[in-house]
């Protein structure tokens, strides 16, 4: 099954960037994508930290999920929709950073909301998520899609910064996904240090799939993203992978494969922990 890993530069403009979500999801599909995942934020990255409370929608209700479903069944195939903030009852000034899946009838299927928040602060720069989101339930969230050729794969959720906890790719093991998404928006200077390193361990020591698209480049708001989404097999080795700007970066997704690398070296058989 091929699969696409899509990278934006999102603005503050909303309308804009679904406009460029949708050009990108007809892109990859003309390629002959079957599943289809957009970075966090794809649909925003604002001014300000609290811009996205705005924009936040009532779970299966709200513009933007109907864009998304609507993208899913115009093209027929499985969209991971990046992320998008969603209301918490009760709590105006928080949202959860969710992603969402669709199926080709446009169906949601699955979703996941942000286990762990960012906090960073080099003196230079400073984010601390927690200011606006709430932190998702320590539920690990994967799904089942299938291939038009009738494959079954499973796949596990998790989100940016997730990426620096093994444990919740350890607990999606369970059983073991066929691939990994990671949607993400990482800073500059962490993504330059850690972004391929991590997310090839992750392949690596769970012996799978990683689809990682991310936000790539200088937005309008002036934060810089680091971008390269990329797609690794079973063995850590990248498939394909994008610098910076927009993007459709595609590979196979291959069950032959990761069988193989699980019978040449059984290490998630020989866990202890």
């Amino acid at each position: 099954m091929k699969i696409a890993a899509l990278q934006m530069v999102s603005s503050p403009d909303v309308s804009h960037n679904l406009a460029r979500a949708a050009a990108l999801v007809a892109q990859a599909a003309a390629r002959g994508a079957e599943l289809v995942a957009l970075p966090e934020y794809f649909c925003l990255m604002g001014r300000r930290d609290t811009d996205k409370l705005a924009l936040a929608e009532r779970p299966g209700d709200g513009p933007l999920q109907d864009a998304l479903a609507a993208l899913a069944r115009k093209h027929g195939l499985w969209l991971i929709g990046g992320t998008l903030p969603l209301q918490v009852p009760g709590d105006p000034d928080h949202a959860t950073n969710s992603c969402l899946v669709w199926s080709p009838e446009g169906r949601q299927v699955a979703r996941y909301d942000k286990i762990h928040l960012f906090r960073f602060d080099d003196g230079e720069r400073r984010y601390d998520e927690a200011a606006t989101l709430c932190a998702g339930p320590a539920t690990p969230v994967a799904f089942e899609a299938h291939s038009r050729a009738g494959e079954s794969f499973r796949i596990g959720l998790s989100i940016c910064y997730d990426l620096r906890f093994p444990e919740l790719y350890r607990a999606l093991m369970h059983p073991p996904c066929d691939l990994l998404v990671v949607p993400a928006a990482f800073t500059y200077p962490t993504g330059q240090a850690h972004w391929e390193l991590l997310l090839r361990a992750r392949a690596v020591e769970n012996q799978c799939h990683v689809l990682a698209p991310a936000q790539g480049g200088t937005h309008e708001n002036g934060r810089r993203t680091w971008g390269h989404s990329l797609i690794a097999d079973p063995w850590g080795e990248v498939l394909a992978m994008q610098a910076e700007g927009e993007a459709v970066v595609m590979a196979g997704l291959n069950l032959a494969r990761a069988a193989e690398v699980r019978q040449q070296l059984p290490a998630l058989t020989h866990r202890r922990i």
